[in-house]
């Protein structure tokens, strides 16, 4: 059953990000197995979600003694509203992966921002900014330390002038410290790859704080093995 609120968040949370909101949104049921997706398939909304093509402006503190602050803008691709999957905990020590459902099936909304940032600093930033729009509005509490507020950060390198390269995507970030260091680190890491020879794999990647570093979880998969299908009963 959809959840009032949850739609009038989403159009809160566009309106406040300049988007556009669509007056008709569809749901889609994404199919795929893992461990933290009991249900083989997630509802989300891949073709019309709730709103697209919005702006967040933030600002980058610049200058010998970091006393100048540039503005800065990343585009909104789109806002959309998703159940939520389980969690996954994985304890690398004992090579065990326990699984946590409890927020298996919760609405979450998801803001997809286009990739206009080139570091950890400028991801950071801009999250808090989100972080502390979403917070205004009232539509979130965005306590990152309570799981309110999670970012899957994608991360790939290229030359200037060529094509975006193969991305990496580090789940479940749950604060603005690691979400900086977690991108540092895995831009470095695909340079250094690519520089010894290497390629970089689309695979999903945890960012283990304690080491500061970033661990491969699982091969990513592609649009194509989604499976996307439309819900017939979940439209507005």
């Amino acid at each position: 059953v959809l959840n009032r609120r949850c739609v009038e968040a989403a159009v809160m949370t566009g309106l406040a990000l300049n988007c556009h909101i669509n007056k008709k949104s569809l749901f889609d049921r994404k199919h795929y197995f893992y461990a933290d997706l009991p249900a083989g398939y997630q509802i989300t909304q891949q073709r019309l979600p709730i709103a697209v093509n919005g702006s967040l402006i933030y600002g980058v503190c610049a200058g010998k003694k970091q006393s100048q602050v540039i503005p800065k803008t990343v585009r909104i691709k789109q806002i959309q509203l998703e159940q939520d999957s389980g969690k996954s905990l994985h304890d690398n020590l004992r090579s065990q992966t326990l699984i946590d459902l409890n927020r298996a099936g919760v609405g979450l909304l998801e803001v997809v921002l286009e990739p206009d940032m080139s570091c950890g600093e400028e991801a950071a930033t801009a999250v808090r900014e989100l972080q502390l729009i979403l917070q205004a509005l009232g539509t979130s509490q965005a306590n990152m330390a309570e799981g309110q507020l999670r970012v899957d950060a994608n991360i790939s390198v290229h030359h200037p002038g060529e094509p975006l390269g193969v991305r990496t995507e580090v789940k479940n970030l749950n604060s603005i410290r690691f979400l900086a260091k977690a991108i540092d680190y895995e831009i470095q890491r695909q340079i250094n790859e690519l520089e010894n020879g290497g390629e970089t794999l689309n695979e999903t990647r945890s960012f283990h704080h304690k080491l500061g570093c970033t661990m491969s979880m699982r091969d990513k998969e592609g649009k194509q093995d989604y499976r996307c299908r439309p819900t017939a009963s979940d439209q507005y």
